[in-house]
């Protein structure tokens, strides 16, 4: 059976972007349309459902790497800091907006926390994104595993 693993990031994270639009428990905060995602950033997002898409994205990585606490996610979506003429140097993303996803992940019952390690995927939420790859793979027409030879 297909995995997560066997999928591009960029099709899987979308697809699942819409599935979790209907989850009444992953809703994006009041605060959301003006927070940006770290200090690295010099505004916020533009685009319309990017909690959702961070979501995802917060759900497949925890999926590939889990058990993982924010801090690790926090270097993961982290970024180069411009500080003008000075060197840039490395800032991490912001720790309430990925906190508050995985809260609301836990909430809808794809993730479950792991004493003193962080949070991992439950069998709800890697069964979510096995069918995802699945549905996936189908449409491209591949089968998990072969490599293609150019």
């Amino acid at each position: 059976m297909p995995t997560a693993r066997d999928v591009p990031a960029d099709l899987l994270i979308e697809r699942l972007k819409e599935r979790l639009k209907e989850i009444p428990e992953i809703q994006p905060p009041e605060w959301a349309k003006y927070v940006k995602t770290g200090s690295h950033r010099e505004r916020p997002p533009q685009q319309e459902d990017w909690w959702y898409i961070r979501a995802a994205s917060i759900l497949r990585a925890v999926y590939l790497r889990g058990p993982v606490g924010v801090e690790k996610l926090r270097t993961k979506y982290g970024g180069r800091k411009d500080r003008g003429v000075k060197p840039e140097h490395f800032r991490k993303a912001s720790g309430h907006v990925i906190r508050k996803i995985m809260q609301q992940l836990e909430e809808a019952g794809l993730l479950e926390r792991v004493e003193r390690k962080g949070r991992r995927i439950t069998p709800k939420g890697q069964s979510l994104l096995d069918k995802l790859a699945t549905e996936i793979l189908a449409e491209i027409g591949k089968e998990p595993g072969v490599i293609e030879i150019i």
